[in-house]
């Protein structure tokens, strides 16, 4: 179930848009000002409808707390009663995923809300096919990197390839061959023995998860959780 943040000055608007969209299955949260949405956001939070002119702090200085000092991307849809094409271009500058102009229907909100959590679902799940991650490692296909702890580990592209199948055959153990053949493609002859030191190798590069780098004589190497 997804959970929204309502955050507007109106009392009766926030009331009406809380009622509609738990009617549509969201779990609700309001909040009067940014200040009090500041206090009740939570990490579970999949969208904020944001007013843009509050009292205190302004929606347009929240999302600009969030996404460049907080660097919180909970996508947020700006309601407001400003709706020239500057106005909007700057909600979307400053990281706004959708802009909706008061008055507005409640149907056209559920739409814009359901669209947006929809499109940031589909986002996400595209960014997570490039990603692997296996306790404090994390491999990003896209970028060819790989990281532990947050720290960068420079490794080889051979080593780099070897850590790829491995992690994408988890359990499975592979022969030295079926490494050769996916690593080294169509290069000149490269003897077996060639995949161990490498394999020696990128167990260093890992430190400790490097154990998890298993050898079986005669079945090759895999990666277990152990």
């Amino acid at each position: 179930m997804k959970r929204i943040l309502v955050v507007d000055d109106e009392y009766d608007l926030c009331e009406i848009l809380q009622f509609n969209l738990e009617n549509e299955g969201y779990q609700v949260d309001t909040a009067l000002s940014a200040e009090d949405a500041l206090k009740k956001l939570r990490p579970d939070h999949s969208l904020m409808l944001l007013d843009v002119m509050m009292d205190g702090m302004s929606g347009y200085q929240l999302a600009k707390k969030l996404r460049n000092e907080m660097h919180n991307n909970i996508p947020i849809i700006f309601l407001t009663a400003k709706n020239s094409e500057n106005d909007m271009l700057t909600g979307f500058s400053i990281g706004g995923d959708d802009y909706i102009a008061k008055p507005f229907s409640v149907k056209e909100v559920l739409a814009r809300v359901k669209a947006v959590i929809r499109r940031v679902e589909s986002l996400n799940t595209d960014v997570e096919s490039d990603v692997i991650n296996f306790d404090d490692l994390v491999l990003n296909k896209k970028h060819k990197s790989v990281t532990v702890k947050g720290e960068t580990v420079n490794l080889t592209k051979k080593e780099y390839l070897i850590l790829l199948i491995l992690l994408e055959n988890k359990g499975n153990y592979l022969e030295r061959d079926t490494i050769l053949k996916n690593v080294w493609d169509d290069e000149a002859y490269v003897l077996e023995r060639t995949v161990d030191v490498h394999v020696a190798r990128l167990r260093k590069k890992l430190g400790t998860l490097g154990e998890h780098i298993s050898s079986r004589a005669g079945f090759g190497y895999s990666w277990i959780d152990k």
